[in-house]
């Protein structure tokens, strides 16, 4: 008799870490500074000043000061911070991760290595190989283009390729300097926006099927992206950076569009929302939660950690989901998680985590 095929092997989460530049900015600050640099825009400082409160973000995170945004600066001068200080923040992110882990660089096997406001060729991964010492022959996977999205499908990647070399380590690696691509000639509502709601992060996760691996369980993913939407979030590229597109119309697109999707996912995997243990939500903003909320008929105020990630850093992009993961499990939840995010083409990102 033929012999039953061998189980899948299960990746493993073996460790999360987090790391973020040393600026720091706070609401009220920033808000004072477009009072100045806005203040004879779309009719006035006052009028546009409710953004900064609706946001309900307290402190972010930057690597340059506050006073840097204030003066304008070409795109190269832009790229050149992102790649300097990208490659030490992610150094800080993957060292507590190989820590975390037990491990040493040398032990890892592959990177992948998630970003989208910064250009880099070499890779990031190919110059943090300067300043960590991972083996030569390590395998490399740079992504860009995600957006927001990035969190989810990294670690979906990073998991599918654990699972293909199941004696191997995956070291995943995220990291979004997102305050640098504000534009200060920019007068756009847009920009506007993205000044009261963008932070810069990074994190790191090394996932494995080793036996010696322990942790949560990284489950089923999937990715959906709509039709006719590239519109919805991304970039514009302009003579002095990246011009940051999003639609006002994201947290509709949410509550009507999105809950399909996830039903559909849930029920692929015989599961319903009333199965899910928590909710792992990237905050693309306050009124997103609040949509995502209804998504999922989960009562208002809810996602507790998700509103605490974007209070206290803001719009992180790929890496928020992870700073959100990582808050839910050093606060004890359990059973199946479900991750979400969603970014340019517009497509959303699941994914279930079993703690």
């Amino acid at each position: 008799m033929p012999s039953a095929p061998s189980p899948a092997p299960v990746a493993r989460l073996q460790s999360l870490a987090l790391a973020w530049p040393p600026h720091v900015l706070r609401q009220e600050d920033v808000a004072a500074n477009g009072a100045e640099m806005f203040a004879t825009t779309h009719g006035g400082f006052e009028r546009l000043a409710p953004i900064y409160r609706n946001a309900l973000i307290e402190t972010r995170h930057s690597c340059v000061p506050i006073e840097w945004y204030l003066k304008p600066h070409s795109f190269s001068e832009r790229n050149d911070l992102f790649l300097e200080n990208a490659v030490t923040v992610l150094a800080e992110a993957a060292g507590k991760a190989l820590d975390e882990a037990g491990l040493a660089a040398a032990e890892i096997d592959a990177i992948v290595v998630v970003c989208t406001t910064g250009i880099a060729t070499p890779a990031l991964d190919a110059r943090l190989m300067q300043v960590m010492p991972f083996r030569p022959d390590v395998r490399r996977l740079p992504v860009f283009g995600l957006g927001c999205a990035g969190g989810v499908v990294g670690l979906a990647r990073a998991a599918d390729m654990a699972r293909a070399h199941p004696d191997e380590r995956v070291l995943l690696l995220v990291v979004e300097l997102c305050a640098l691509t504000f534009r200060a000639q920019d007068r756009s509502k847009s920009n506007l926006v993205a000044t009261a709601l963008f932070g810069d992060g990074a994190a790191a996760a090394v996932i494995s099927c080793r036996p010696d691996a322990k942790g949560p369980a990284l489950g089923a993913s999937r990715e959906h992206t709509w039709p006719d939407s590239l519109d919805v979030m991304g970039w514009d590229v302009a003579d002095d950076g990246l011009k940051v597109v999003f639609s006002r119309d994201i947290p509709t697109l949410v509550r009507d569009d999105f809950r399909p999707v996830a039903t559909r996912f849930l029920a692929d995997q015989g599961m319903t929302a009333a199965d899910i243990g928590g909710f792992v939500c990237h905050p693309g903003g306050a009124k997103v939660i609040d949509a995502l909320e209804a998504c999922f008929d989960l009562p208002d105020g809810s996602l507790t950690h998700t509103r605490a990630v974007l209070r206290d850093h803001g719009n992180m992009s790929a890496a928020t989901v992870l700073f959100v993961l990582k808050a839910m499990l050093e606060g004890g939840a359990r059973g199946p998680l479900l991750l979400t995010t969603l970014g340019p083409g517009f497509t959303a990102a699941l994914m279930l985590v079993h703690a």
